[in-house]
């Protein structure tokens, strides 16, 4: 099949304005002809002053016509358009690629999970299979997989215990709006009886008595983030588990194509940092190795790992979401083994959710089909 129209779909979404970024940055957009789509925007026109290149008119996203005229369909809409849209298509008789950033079809059988510089073999067999479905992964999952890809190459991990740190943009663009406009809210309130002279107790009662009241806004979280957390993120699933914790352990044993499955658990929390994902882990080994034969797979699996020395100095200046946020740099660090035993490794990491956790994927894919 000889690729040419490429349609883009949500391009005007967080996610979506991070791709074509990425696309300007990379210059994907020479690889051939490509149709913006949208929702809301049709028949307006994107001239060069955007991403660098003229567009055209933007077309209707539920067009079919329009649609089904496209060799790959690349869309950041989320899942209620693609679950909608997909179907119809493929009952059309459309035999285009589908590449997808919502999490509707991740766990579908005819779906390839995608994360080329982990799974490029898995990519690879699907192509040759003759699959046409690819989808980006869990941010987290996406990002952990990354970050300790070297001990996963050599077959090291018996098992992974998670407890992430996940920021409001994993939630969406509205979220992150108003994490910010919680803070605002506090900040707000103090100002209007602030007393420099008062006691770090009495400033913590005035912050609280703010982010418990009714002023805060909490249409999208339902509840305080700014300075506070959530310790539950999307649906309650089985064994107690909430749905993101369950992506853990289905969607890393789907990117890898595990033989026998990595147990993968833990707990997802929401915190009040706007881009990052953060995460620590506890990983137990299926052999003791010297610790500097450990970093050293650690530090060459891929060339976005940067692994940070053990020492508190440059932790705090390096793996952090302040020093992350907006690179493709995957911080590794706290690397040390536990008091647990000699097989059980600690680490954390860090990484930007809409980058590597979100638009990379998808745009690496694209390149994928071209080359």
């Amino acid at each position: 099949m000889q690729l040419k129209n490429i349609g883009i779909v949500g391009w005007r979404g967080m996610v979506g304005q991070v791709l074509m970024e990425r696309m300007q940055a990379e210059n994907d957009f020479s690889l051939g002809e490509f149709t913006l789509f949208s929702a809301s925007a049709t028949g307006r026109s994107v001239s060069g002053k955007m991403y660098g290149r003229d567009f055209g008119k933007i077309l209707d996203a539920s067009d079919l016509n329009a649609l089904k005229k496209m060799d790959v369909i690349l869309t950041c809409q989320g899942g209620d358009y693609t679950k909608q849209y997909y179907p119809m298509l493929k009952r059309e008789g459309w035999r285009g690629f589908w590449i997808d950033a919502a999490s509707a079809l991740r766990m579908e059988k005819e779906a390839t999970i995608i994360l080329d510089p982990v799974n490029m073999h898995v990519i690879k067999s699907a192509l040759q299979r003759g699959e046409t479905t690819f989808v980006g992964g869990n941010c987290t999952v996406s990002l952990m997989l990354m970050a300790i890809q070297g001990l996963f190459k050599a077959n090291l991990v018996e098992w992974i215990s998670t407890m992430t740190y996940q920021a409001a943009s994993g939630a969406g663009a509205k979220n992150m709006e108003e994490l910010v406009a919680q803070y605002d809210c506090v900040g707000r309130g103090l100002q209007k009886n602030l007393n420099v002279a008062q006691s770090a107790l009495e400033l913590e009662k005035k912050v609280t008595g703010i982010i418990r009241s009714e002023e805060l806004p909490h249409e999208h979280f339902g509840h305080p983030l700014a300075y506070s957390l959530l310790p539950w993120i999307d649906s309650e699933y089985e064994m107690g588990q909430s749905r993101e914790e369950w992506k853990g352990f289905s969607e890393t044993n789907k990117i890898l194509q595990t033989t026998k499955p990595i147990p993968v658990d833990g707990t997802c929390v929401r915190v009040g940092v706007l881009r990052c994902h953060s995460q620590g882990l506890t990983i137990k080994l299926n052999q003791n190795l010297p610790l500097s034969e450990i970093e050293g797979m650690l530090r060459e699996a891929n060339p976005w790992v940067k692994l940070v020395p053990n020492k508190k100095d440059l932790t705090l200046a390096e793996l952090t979401p302040a020093a992350i946020s907006g690179t493709l740099t995957l911080g590794l660090g706290r690397v040390r083994k536990m008091r647990l035993g000699d097989s059980f490794l600690n680490a954390f990491t860090s990484g930007d959710q809409l980058l590597w956790g979100a638009a990379e994927p998808l745009r690496r894919m694209l390149r994928i089909l071209f080359e």
